[in-house]
Parts: structure tokens; sequence; C-alpha cells
């Protein structure tokens, strides 16, 4: 291994100290960086509890088919939902919002197509978003 610096190598590091290039680090990659491939949106805004379950396993189901690597799902937060006039339904949660995530996760047939579930970005909805990384389809 040589110990000195050539003058090709001192060139080619002031030429890279001077420009304005970035690199990637590598080492703080997200599931947002690795799945920026392909990426699909579902609203489910105004769909009653029982529609947005049917429409999301069979968007889950077309998406993985056509290798989706990233699902937004938007859920709203909850804030104009008719709940207040059922008394078994709690007030400080929104119906879609956490009941569409359960729904999945406990579908053992859809989680075998899930790599992971998360809440969104708030550019993508924020609280009331969340995304669904999928598995490839082989």
């Amino acid at each position: 291994m040589c110990s000195e610096i050539t003058n090709k190598d001192k060139k080619e590091w002031q030429n890279f100290v001077s420009s304005k290039e970035k690199l990637t680090n590598k080492d703080d990659s997200t599931l947002d960086q690795i799945f920026k491939k392909i990426t699909k949106k579902i609203d489910l805004h105004g769909y009653s509890l029982e529609d947005a379950n049917k429409i999301m396993k069979q968007f889950i189901k077309d998406s993985f088919q056509k290798n989706v690597n990233k699902i937004i799902v938007i859920t709203g937060k909850g804030l104009h939902s008719k709940n207040e006039k059922d008394p078994y339904v709690s007030k400080d949660l929104s119906i879609l919002k956490y009941s569409v995530p359960e729904y999945i996760e406990s579908n053992p047939i859809l989680m075998k197509k899930i790599i992971n579930i998360t809440d969104a970005n708030i550019e993508d909805g924020g609280s009331g978003a969340f995304y669904i990384y999928l598995k490839k389809n082989r």
C-alpha cells in the first residue's frame, strides 16, 4: 500500500471539496427512500367502515399484483364523522383512522403482502393518513 498522496489524488480531492455535489447517506436510508418507485394513493373520506375495509382489501390485493411499493391511505382525522350520534362509539377516536389499519393487521392474508404500516408524513396527510409498504410480488 502506498502511503504517499499523488498529485492526481490531491486534485481530485480539491475538486470534490469545492463542488456542491452532495453524497447520499447510505446509513440513513428510510423506507420512503427505498420505496419511491411505485406509489398509489387512496382516499377513504365518506366511506362507512364496512365499505372502507372492503375497498382496502381489494386495493391492497390489486396494488400487490401490480408491484406497487407504497400505498398512501387517507382516512381523515374523523373531525366530521357522525359517530357522536352513536353512544357505543368513542367520541375521541375517529372510525376509519384507527379501525382500517386494525382490520388490515388482523387479516393474515393481507399481512403476507405487507412489510410495514406506518404513520404518514405531514405532506401526505399527517395524522389523517398512513402508509402501507408492500412486499414484492414474486
